[in-house]
């Protein structure tokens, strides 16, 4: 069949949805039973499911098959745009009661000459030096302490990470990332015209040997990771782990754009500690300060510096003078510090909370962590257990959100810990403990 032919079929499949006849969460038939109704090879249905897949009609869980996604009919928003939903367990904008009151105290003299003539300047991709001398020292952990002058700044976290991968991945090629990662580098890859390779894990993360092996089959450019507190799995890579992980990469000459967002929850120094010419750092304020604040920070290697900056000034992501002098002021007063003493206390509390209410269920977790990983029993599916918890009023993260290989998703959720009140959070993860013993089926008969 040529691909003109196959792309055909899809279009049927996806009419047959547009108008209703194949319903959201309807499972389609294994691929060879799909070949053998429609007399086509079963090459021919994998690449239709393939394109199906592309194009955000159907998910697929291992083990369980393709089914007719649920979003689109079901209200669920993208996951960059928070909804206003009562229990919020997607998104994790971690907000502590006093904080705001700190934040303010930090901020008091911003808005007074000369302070303010000084914030409203224009800003560069680097800085000042006492931007640099401060981010520097607040970064800095047992181990590690970033050097000021390899500093680059964008606008959020987000724009970090797509500078270092616009510097170090061409377009067309390829960088290896987590088999489950943080979603928003899809996108970023996607505009970017880069190509994710999955890479296979463990629960210590990312396997050394497989990193071998995709650049043996792919040639990669790169590999992007988390080390600490990883997304959305929650762990922390161990010391043998990374030891070995950094003397394949090495070996290979792969630049590490390493994600350490989460990290500030942990105490292990990054990875760019024991390889310091290999890795690219990432970081951001939003989370440990709040989500208003999106000051990015990279930490570069010297030698891929202005490679970092130029993707920066090419690709709009230069920070705002006020964020610049805002993050001055809270990472140089004490205040950003003791808002990740305080998160650390508040999400090791919330991880307590939740063993509490999923104990018996299967869940993977890091007791540090502001998110965990719930399994799901065979009578659900991820899709239909969030649009469920939906009805419920509680917004959560399909498993599908964080696979990038279309298909390849296990039946899981992701449930952020970090934005409801703790009276809300409570009642939200035992509101999901009942529906986990309840069948799908029963759940809808109650409506």
């Amino acid at each position: 069949m040529s691909k003109a032919e196959y792309l055909s079929l899809a279009d049927v499949i996806a009419a047959d949805i547009a108008e209703g006849k194949l319903k959201p969460g309807q499972r389609l038939p294994p691929q060879r039973t799909f070949a053998y109704e429609r007399k086509i090879a079963v090459s021919t249905a994998s690449r239709v499911y393939s394109e199906l897949l592309r194009r955000g009609l159907v998910v697929g869980e291992v083990g369980r098959g393709t089914f007719i996604s649920g979003e689109a009919r079901s209200g669920l928003a993208a996951p960059s745009e928070p909804r206003g939903i009562r229990i919020d367990l997607e998104f994790n904008n971690p907000i502590l009661p006093e904080q705001n009151a700190l934040i303010a105290k930090s901020l008091g003299g911003l808005a007074e000459m000369p302070a303010l003539d000084t914030a409203l300047r224009q800003a560069t991709s680097i800085g000042t030096r006492t931007a640099r001398n401060i981010a520097a020292a607040h970064m800095s952990k047992a181990g590690w302490s970033p050097n000021p002058e390899q500093l680059v700044f964008t606008g959020k976290g987000r724009q970090s990470i797509a500078s270092a991968l616009a510097a170090v991945v061409p377009t067309g090629g390829r960088c290896g990332v987590e088999a489950l990662t943080y979603p928003f580098v899809k996108g970023i890859a996607a505009r970017l015209g880069i190509l994710l390779v999955p890479l296979a894990m463990d629960e210590h993360g990312i396997l050394p040997d497989s990193v071998q092996k995709a650049h043996h089959e792919a040639h990669l450019s790169a590999i992007y990771i988390q080390p600490a507190i990883q997304n959305p799995l929650g762990m922390t890579m161990p010391s043998a782990r990374r030891n070995e992980l950094v003397r394949v990469v090495q070996q290979l000459g792969l630049p590490v754009i390493e994600d350490i967002v989460y990290a500030f929850l942990d105490d292990e120094p990054p990875l760019a500690a024991l390889a310091p010419d290999t890795c690219i750092v990432v970081d951001s304020l939003s989370k440990k300060v709040g989500p208003g604040l999106t000051l990015g920070i990279v930490v570069t290697p010297s030698r891929l510096r202005e490679s970092v900056m130029a993707s920066v000034r090419s690709g709009g992501w230069t920070a705002s003078g006020f964020a610049f002098a805002a993050a001055e002021r809270l990472m140089g007063d004490g205040t950003a510090a003791e808002l990740t003493r305080l998160k650390r206390a508040d999400a090791v509390a919330r991880q307590k909370l939740a063993a509490e209410v999923f104990s018996g269920f299967q869940v993977q977790t890091n007791p540090k962590s502001y998110h965990l990983w719930l399994t799901l029993p065979p009578h659900w599916r991820s899709q239909s257990f969030v649009v469920a918890a939906a009805r419920r009023d509680i917004a959560l993260t399909p498993s599908t959100t964080f696979a990038v290989t279309a298909g390849h998703a296990p039946n899981a959720v992701r449930i952020a810990l970090g934005g409801p009140t703790t009276e809300h959070l409570h009642v939200g993860l035992r509101t999901l403990a009942s529906m986990m013993d309840a069948r799908e089926e029963d759940f809808y008969s109650t409506e």
